[in-house]
């Protein structure tokens, strides 16, 4: 029987194929979950639908802005209507504007904070709240940070601050939804070459310094990361919840 049959999924964030969403999604359709999916916007709306539709032309593809509620409950909505229940969620979603991932964090402008935390951090309370009703049976909802939300990263400033904000939800969110079974962990991804990342300054050297420090002597790979999120979705991390797990090649323990 494989690890995720019969499970149900909905994946937020996949943006190209070199997304950790897509990573993910596909490692759980492997495991034999049967997914939806949402896209930001017209503009990966193409790249999306592309992607999604491999998995079958009956795959359920829906728009939705996590700064919106009737956007996200229309998601749900809809998933329930097709699916009548709900068991995984993935929530891969982030974005603060660009010139606040370059120069000083101490220039971070109050708009750019606001935007930074509500699409990055109340996205996740917002996407399991509506989630919770339709996890009958229990579920596992995951997100994805970044060790930049425990120490400085240069560059990546307020968006280590909104993946705190993240993992702290995170905690909150799994005492909440715990007495319905739902879990709700976080792996922290090292560098991975996905769109997002590349809007980071420095990015390139990030990569560099992770292969030279961390214990491993590499990077991640995406699929790695696909195989840490099936297992977080399923029974075998039943009594995990509250988590940040560490997918860096070690580079989390290293003190120098």
């Amino acid at each position: 029987m494989s690890l995720l049959e019969n499970k149900i999924g909905i994946v937020f964030g996949v943006a190209n194929k070199r997304s950790i969403a897509w990573a993910i999604a596909q490692a759980w359709k492997k495991a034999g979950a049967t997914l939806a999916f949402t896209y930001q916007g017209d503009r990966l709306k193409e790249n999306v639908e592309e992607l999604a539709g491999t998995f079958g032309p009956e795959t359920l593809i829906l728009p939705c802005d996590v700064t919106k509620d009737d956007d996200i409950a229309r998601v749900f909505s809809e998933v329930g209507a097709k699916f009548g229940r709900l068991d995984l969620a993935l929530h891969s979603v982030a974005f603060a504007p660009k010139d606040a991932l370059e120069g000083e964090f101490v220039n971070t402008s109050r708009e750019a904070f606001r935007v930074a935390h509500d699409v990055s951090a109340y996205s996740l309370v917002a996407i399991a709240r509506a989630a919770a009703p339709l996890m009958t049976q229990g579920g596992s909802i995951v997100a994805m940070t970044y060790y930049g939300s425990e120490k400085v990263v240069p560059h990546y400033n307020v968006m280590g601050v909104a993946k705190a904000a993240l993992e702290a939800s995170t905690r909150y969110l799994a005492y909440d939804l715990g007495p319905k079974r739902i879990r709700v962990n976080c792996i922290s991804a090292g560098p991975v070459n996905t769109l997002a990342a590349r809007g980071i300054s420095g990015f390139s050297e990030m990569l560099k310094h992770y292969e030279a420090h961390s214990p491993l002597k590499r990077n991640v790979l995406p699929e790695e990361l696909g195989a840490t999120g099936t297992f977080l979705a399923s029974d075998g991390a039943a009594a995990i919840t509250g988590q940040v797990i560490y997918v860096d090649a070690g580079y989390q323990i290293m003190g120098m």
